[in-house]
């Protein structure tokens, strides 16, 4: 039995078995595959810890948008609450200002011909019959109140300038004439100042009232004053001789109507505005037609209208008179024109905040002072940024501090408008135009 020795190359002996050569053990290289495997490990883990996060914030994002729903929701039903609040205070309340505005609304609605659908949408049918129910009873109200003149008018004295145009502030005419050499030298009595077009800028002078004069007519007895208010503006003829008022009938009245421009002139007048209404089915009428009855130096023109209206007379006497619409016709009257309401009958108002009649609308009116005088109030309406209109508790507020004595309202609309010596003094509420064809006009000169 031989017994053999191996010997390594690095001296170092082994020993080998008897009948199988040991295993070399594996290199440590084999040990990488895990440290590979451990790598791979740890992006896994990391993504998950972000999609963990994502989640998180996510969730978080979730229920701020959630809250601020509740929020928006929350706020959303808060303002409808007091929307609703405050629609139901604007159409129940009773306190005055605010329910003098709501009551205006409704009215001006409801009294001009396509606009009632304004009212209707915001307000319940009863506010809107209680308000409309207030203006009736208050017309009806006026039924057997008739003008007396009780009051004795006093002549004036046609040769003294500040007797004769009483309303003027003498400083202020005086400062006036010294910055205008033209008029200066003139007598007063000669006096013809016209800045009332409706480029003009108006005179310096004022009225005793404060209101701005624009046109002197001395030889014609005519005085107009810019009359101006929260809203509106327009203007108030005063004319000194009652015997030259006159409603002038349409030359061809029956047919079709005037202009304002074509009737001063044809009628040998200085100064005009609008009288009857007249028939204008969907606004678009030709002014034909008389609404109610007028008498045009002596003559009858249409029918009465009785219920509500009133009838405006200038009677031989000179004196503008008041009665209801239903009586018969004086032979003493000379023209006549039938609308409603009476505004003062011999010096007392017939129209106040609590009787209605607070529609804010272009409006005419026609009146007479203690002492005599005429006059004819326009109001410019329906013109953003210039003049809405007004309602007739401030007509009768204006004419009261020029002593008027009798006042009736005359139609109004697009019809309101004032002619003076060669133009118009006051817009039209259309701004397409400059008048509406009217049946009649009154006209002084």
């Amino acid at each position: 039995m031989f017994q053999i020795k191996i010997f390594s190359s690095k001296s170092t002996r082994h020993t080998a078995a008897p009948t199988q050569a040991k295993a070399r053990p594996a290199p440590q290289k084999a040990a990488a595959p895990k440290a590979a495997a451990r790598v791979k490990l740890e992006p896994v883990r990391e993504t998950v810890n972000v999609t963990a996060a994502e989640d998180r914030v996510r969730k978080v994002k979730k229920k701020k948008k959630a809250a601020k729903r509740r929020k928006g929701f929350i706020v959303f039903f808060c303002i409808i609450a007091v929307l609703a609040g405050l629609y139901t205070f604007v159409v129940y309340t009773n306190v005055p200002f605010i329910k003098n505005l709501r009551d205006a609304y409704i009215e001006t609605a409801m009294q001009t011909m396509s606009h009632h659908w304004l009212a209707e949408l915001f307000f319940p049918d009863d506010v809107i019959a209680d308000v409309m129910s207030r203006v009736d009873n208050a017309t009806e109200k006026q039924q057997g109140i008739e003008s007396e003149w009780k009051h004795k008018v006093e002549e004036k004295d046609d040769g003294s300038f500040y007797e004769l145009f009483d309303e003027i502030d003498k400083s202020s005419l005086e400062s006036y004439l010294k910055s205008h050499p033209e008029y200066d030298k003139k007598s007063l009595m000669e006096l013809d100042i016209n800045e009332a077009g409706l480029d003009d800028d108006g005179t310096t002078i004022q009225t005793k009232q404060g209101d701005q004069v624009l046109a002197i007519n001395a030889k014609k007895g005519v005085l107009l004053v810019r009359i101006k208010g929260s809203g509106y503006q327009g203007v108030l003829a005063i004319l000194k001789d009652s015997s030259k008022m006159r409603c002038c009938a349409a030359a061809h009245i029956g047919g079709y109507g005037e202009l304002l421009e074509d009737f001063v002139p044809r009628c040998n007048g200085i100064i005009g505005v609008n009288a009857s209404g007249f028939y204008d089915p969907e606004g678009v009428g030709n002014g034909g037609t008389v609404d109610g009855l007028a008498v045009c130096e002596g003559k009858e023109y249409g029918y009465h209208v009785t219920y509500g209206r009133k009838r405006m007379e200038f009677r031989t006497d000179d004196k503008m008179y008041i009665v209801d619409a239903d009586t018969s016709v004086a032979s003493n009257v000379r023209d006549a024109v039938e609308f409603s309401p009476a505004l003062i009958v011999d010096g007392k108002a017939l129209i106040d905040e609590q009787s209605g009649f607070r529609s804010i609308q272009p409006r005419t009116v026609i009146a007479q002072a203690s002492d005599g005088d005429v006059m004819m109030l326009v109001i410019e309406g329906r013109l953003v940024g210039r003049s809405l209109g007004i309602g007739l508790p401030d007509c009768t507020e204006i004419l009261l501090g020029y002593d008027a004595y009798q006042a009736m309202n005359m139609d109004g609309g697009t019809s309101s408008v004032m002619w003076y010596d060669g133009e118009y003094v006051t817009k039209c509420s259309n701004p397409a135009i400059t008048c509406r064809y009217m049946p009649n006009a009154w006209i002084y000169g």
